[in-house]
């Protein structure tokens, strides 16, 4: 079964963006890595939440009509109990498994917390800060929050207004709203790629230090 990261971008989709990204670095000593992950976090309280919500008022209407059908009075606390339980773990695992329904559950500023974070570690564990000019910059896409972030390293913020990404990220998410999420990635890596070759043009024996794309 695929994740939502692939359901994302196509395998095709996938290698037309690591070409282009290729094609970029062969003008900039910069490094783009564009990253697009299926959530940022796991969510359990959502989860939790999620089904305690739905499963509460449900159990709630259906305890009189069980109790007068079983002959227990309409106020029974075991068959609301009973419900509860059953209704719980049935919209438990939907919300577990239904990223549409998990959203629900979900506050804008945990989103925001949980995609800043991932995004910025994500920036560590892939190594964007080990770039030898400090020029790595990370387009992170998070799908399950419809989310985007722009991390750029210190020697691109030195040199480049970091408000500029505000623009990428705005253009990506347009895109993405409208469907067209691999053409809205490949221009955000050409608005990048032209900003990079101006402060970071391509040195003699420069190497391709980052991974091209990255989906998980």
């Amino acid at each position: 079964m695929q994740t939502l990261a692939q359901q994302f971008l196509t395998e095709a989709e996938q290698n037309t963006i690591s070409a282009l990204v290729q094609e970029m670095e062969q003008q900039t000593s910069g490094e783009i890595v564009p990253m697009v992950v299926s959530a940022s976090h796991s969510y359990p309280t959502a989860v939790i939440f999620g089904a305690t919500v739905l499963a509460l008022p449900l159990s709630l209407l259906l305890m009189p009509v069980v109790g007068g059908l079983l002959w227990l009075g309409s106020q029974n606390v075991w068959i609301f109990i009973s419900l509860f339980l059953a209704f719980y773990g049935l919209f438990y695992e939907l919300v577990r498994r239904l990223s549409w329904l998990k959203r629900l559950f979900l506050s804008s500023s945990q989103i925001e917390a949980e995609v800043q974070e991932a995004a910025i570690t994500s920036f560590f564990t892939e190594r964007l800060y080990k770039t030898k000019e400090e020029n790595g910059i990370l387009i992170f896409i998070s799908v399950l929050e419809h989310k985007v972030w722009v991390l750029a390293d210190a020697g691109i913020n030195a040199r480049i207004d970091p408000g500029q990404w505000q623009d990428i990220i705005a253009l990506i998410t347009a895109g993405i709203k409208a469907k067209r999420q691999s053409a809205a990635i490949c221009e955000a890596i050409r608005q990048i790629g032209q900003l990079l070759q101006t402060h970071f043009p391509i040195q003699d024996h420069d190497i391709n230090e980052l991974h091209n794309i990255i989906v998980k």
